[in-house]
């Protein structure tokens, strides 16, 4: 038994959860009596791309051709991309886009729940380390999304808009971060768990990693039969997504 599970008992607490360990960290956990869980996020890697042109040298003729277009008809209405970070953050930026994160949030997730001064907080104790993807027309911020820059990778998480133009979305997310990457020589893009659509912009699906330690005996005997097929059911999912990856077939 590991130490935190230990503790757990000690506690009275009813369960260890560890989130995203590499693969071999959650292998050695499932030797210590936790319960062994897989999902999927899309990842895009970084072949040592020198630019976004040589990226999309990889892709199928059909995929290159696409992603030009919606590219190009996403700035189309005289949109223009910028990144900001570090001294960059204001305040009248974070006003901005949090206006884009309640806008969208409240029509697609329901309930936004983050505050405007936790961006300020992040704004002030973490600025170097964070990338917004802000689009700008007739001079006003129309569109945005938050990055976090780790060592090796950049995790791309919400985004929000107060017009709606084809591809932006695509184009402030997905695109955007690709050319950040090559343009850092960052190791991947991370863009999370939701959108099959994300396949098509060459982020392919990756296994990811959770154990759980979970102490009443009924309960997981219940977690360990449905993880258990859970994880049939990933390993065939992330199969099926990637017969549609864009790459050219060697």
């Amino acid at each position: 038994m590991s130490l935190a599970a230990e503790i757990c008992r000690r506690s009275n607490a009813s369960s260890v959860h560890v989130t995203f360990p590499t693969e071999s960290e959650w292998q050695l956990l499932g030797t210590h009596d936790y319960l062994l869980r897989t999902h999927r996020q899309f990842h895009w890697e970084n072949a040592g791309y020198e630019s976004f042109d040589a990226f999309l040298a990889a892709l199928a003729s059909r995929k290159r051709k696409t992603i030009r277009r919606e590219r190009a008809e996403a700035l189309a209405p005289g949109i223009s991309i910028h990144w900001l970070s570090g001294s960059d953050l204001t305040e009248s930026v974070w006003d901005a886009f949090f206006e884009f994160y309640m806008d969208t949030g409240s029509r697609k997730w329901g309930h936004p729940y983050l505050t405007r001064p936790f961006y300020s907080m992040i704004g002030e104790t973490m600025r170097d380390r964070i990338l917004l993807v802000m689009a700008k027309r007739n001079g006003r911020w129309i569109a945005g999304a938050i990055n976090f820059i780790g060592s090796r990778t950049l995790f791309g998480r919400h985004w929000g808009a107060i017009e709606q133009h084809p591809f932006l979305h695509f184009e402030v997310c997905y695109y955007q971060a690709i050319q950040y990457a090559i343009a850092h020589k960052l190791a991947r893009v991370e863009a999370g768990a939701q959108g099959q659509h994300k396949i098509a912009r060459g982020y392919l699906p990756t296994t990811t990693y959770s154990a759980h330690y979970i102490v009443d005996p009924a309960l997981r005997r219940a977690v360990a039969d449905f993880l258990q097929h859970e994880r049939a059911c990933v390993a065939e999912e992330i199969e099926e997504f990637a017969e549609a990856a864009p790459f050219r077939k060697e």
